[in-house]
């Protein structure tokens, strides 16, 4: 049986459970869940699918993440486990939750403004889904620095040392009231 969850996702119950408590292998602060990635997770006769949707599709943690899944579903006791991807919809940090985002900030990690939900609604609903390879979408929006909160200090002065971070999705800032670096997960 499959019960609809927030955000189009849907749940088997305990094999929801089970995948969505998978730490992310590069923000083990989050699960799988807490991301956004965890996209669904059915149950049809004795095979269990779980649906992932990587922040990116070349993002080079996914095969981690599928293991992860597979290993964890198995280890609770079921024995056909299938893990796929799914990129359409999109993913965007709009799918990320309010626990996420909290968990972001207490690792000193500034978490992402949120936007319009596009990555949950935003999807064709099949066929190709069109993809912007400009700015992030916030980069026209007052600037860099407009908005971003220090998960250390709480301080808004703040500027972008680097685009580019320890991760493809995060970027390397600086607060200037505290003087202290802190990485930020980019908007998409």
């Amino acid at each position: 049986m499959v019960t609809a969850v927030a955000g189009a996702r849907a749940s088997s119950g305990a094999a929801w459970a089970v995948a969505a408590a998978v730490p992310d292998p590069e923000l083990p602060m989050l699960t799988l869940a807490d991301l956004g990635v965890l996209a669904e997770v059915t149950e049809d006769g004795g095979t269990v699918t779980a649906w992932l949707t990587p922040t990116y599709s070349g993002c080079p943690a996914v095969a981690e993440m599928a293991a992860d899944v597979d290993r964890r579903l198995r280890a609770a006791g079921y024995a056909d486990v299938r893990v796929r991807l799914r990129l359409d919809p999109p993913w965007s940090t709009d799918l990320i939750t309010p626990d996420g985002r909290r968990k972001l900030a207490e690792a000193g990690i500034a978490p992402p403004r949120p936007g319009g939900a596009s990555g949950a609604a935003g999807g064709s609903g099949g066929g190709s889904t069109p993809l912007s390879l400009g700015p992030t979408r916030f980069a026209n929006a007052g600037g860099p620095t407009a908005l971003v909160t220090c998960p250390l200090c709480g301080g808004t002065d703040t500027e972008e040392l680097s685009r580019f971070g320890s991760t493809a999705c995060k970027a390397l800032w600086r607060c200037r009231d505290c003087r202290e670096p802190f990485e930020r997960v980019k908007e998409i």
